[in-house]
């Protein structure tokens, strides 16, 4: 399986499986011995949710044992269903052993006869709903990540029909890349032709593109291709190149597998899947916790904002997030109203050299807009775009779409991760006029992260803040 994608789907079932096991060993307590279920427990354990985190424990080391957070490429509810009853007869069986090596006579017989089979039947209607839910949630567009396929005849049919038929991976084909007018002429009316290699280039830098799979058989590749694949590594893309009985084997990146085809994956970035799933959940829990506990710091500043100077209190613009993904991102207004119209008559007065504005003494900047910028308190409505997945609490600074049509080819690649309200660019080279030096530190981020870099960043940026250093 795909594991990057795939993962995220086992990791919910985890997750989903460890509280409904847990729940369900409370709620039966509960129904089998009445409001005195707690003191029947302390009779085997003296802190009985000890008991429901190890019964929670063993059932999903039995279902994992039974191949229930493996990658299956040919899932039916029905196979799945099996499994689950096999897991659960492991589970009794083992459960009744223990009671009579343990000399645990005393346990409710009709508890185990009601615990058991009720946690086989919600188990397989849990995944089921989980299953529907995430491919609601990816054909509504969610967490979609967008595939385009160079090579339009039968072998990229195949990969995006694999594709099509597990949609809960949420890779979505944008369309073929081909030079040959036939195989582009052939495709079925509701696959996109493209247009030939020579597009390339333009696609990845007007569209938002995640992946890129090679569909082209190795024996006939020519530099072009090659190039190709260069430009999108450069990039920051994943390269997916499903391979053949007659193909050449690849000296690097990772073998893995799409409903039964082997696929070589190249991945740029980082690719450490679990801490990945952290750092998104550490977003969540940041962003909301900030949003709390500075609720009134927020409110004040609305307060001063709204008698200063007026409405509108915050300021929206569109920013370019991961892989050119377009968003609104959110600020208290520091500016006169009219910041954006008057901008062009003061490019020349530009300091910093490259693609990027910045203009220490910015008469659009109001009294009040300088001391929010100094604290940094004007990006705090930022919260709320990390909330929404647009941004996380660390990553590259989110450009603006002028600034990212000027980019030369190696800066694209700051795009593959995810805008932050704060990172290395920050608390290192925040006033460096030098454009490519941001460029270089944000690469640097995305080669060397960690959660352990994340943390130091944002260890580091509380004194930068309270510094009151913000231009």
């Amino acid at each position: 399986m795909i594991r990057r994608h795939g993962a995220e789907l086992r990791a919910l079932f985890l997750v989903s499986d460890i509280l409904v096991a847990g729940s369900l060993f409370a709620i039966v307590s509960r129904l089998r011995f009445g409001e005195g279920w707690a003191t029947y427990w302390q009779s085997t354990v003296r802190i009985p949710i000890l008991l429901f985190a190890l019964y929670a424990a063993v059932w999903v080391g039995i279902m994992a044992l039974n191949g229930l957070y493996r990658p299956r490429y040919r899932w039916t509810v029905w196979s799945e269903a099996a499994d689950i009853v096999r897991a659960t007869a492991w589970m009794t069986l083992g459960t009744l052993a223990f009671l009579f090596a343990a000399k645990l006579p005393d346990v409710s017989r009709l508890f185990l006869l009601v615990v058991f089979p009720t946690q086989a039947l919600v188990t397989v209607a849990d995944r089921a709903v989980l299953r529907l839910l995430v491919r609601r949630f990816r054909v509504g567009g969610r967490n979609t990540r967008y595939v385009v396929i160079v090579g339009a005849r039968q072998r990229g049919q195949e990969f995006a029909d694999r594709l099509e038929a597990n949609p809960w991976l949420g890779l979505q084909v944008a369309g073929f890349l081909d030079d040959d007018a036939d195989a582009a002429a052939a495709l079925p009316p509701t696959r996109r032709w493209l247009g030939p290699l020579d597009r390339f280039a333009a696609l990845l830098h007007g569209s938002v593109i995640d992946e890129v799979a090679i569909c082209i058989p190795a024996g006939t590749w020519n530099e072009r291709v090659v190039e190709l694949m260069r430009l999108a590594e450069d990039e920051g893309k994943i390269v997916r190149i499903p391979m053949g009985l007659a193909d050449r084997t690849f000296t690097r990146g990772l073998l893995e597998d799409l409903d039964g085809i082997p696929v070589y994956s190249i991945v740029a970035g980082p690719d450490r899947l679990v801490e990945l799933g952290v750092k998104r959940g550490l977003d969540i829990v940041g962003a909301l916790v900030g949003l709390v506990l500075l609720s009134p710091v927020m409110a004040a500043v609305t307060l001063a904002i709204l008698v200063r100077d007026g409405r509108p209190v915050l300021f929206t613009q569109q920013r370019v997030g991961l892989h050119g993904r377009p968003f609104r991102l959110l600020k208290f207004r520091s500016m006169a109203w009219n910041a954006e119209a008057r901008l062009p008559e003061l490019l020349q007065h530009n300091e910093r050299n490259g693609h990027a504005f910045k203009m220490a003494d910015d008469p659009r900047v109001t009294p009040l807009g300088r001391a929010l910028r100094r604290t940094s308190l004007d990006e705090l409505p930022q919260l709320w775009n990390v909330l929404r997945g647009e941004m996380s609490l660390v990553g590259p600074r989110p450009p603006l779409p002028r600034e990212v049509a000027e980019y030369d080819g190696w800066h694209r690649r700051r795009l593959s991760m995810k805008p932050g309200m704060t990172g290395l660019w920050q608390i290192e080279a925040r006033h460096d006029p030098d454009f490519d030096a941001w460029v270089e530190r944000d690469l640097a981020y995305i080669d060397s992260w960690s959660l352990l870099l994340d943390l130091r960043i944002l260890a580091r940026t509380v004194p930068a803040v309270l510094a009151g250093t913000g231009r």
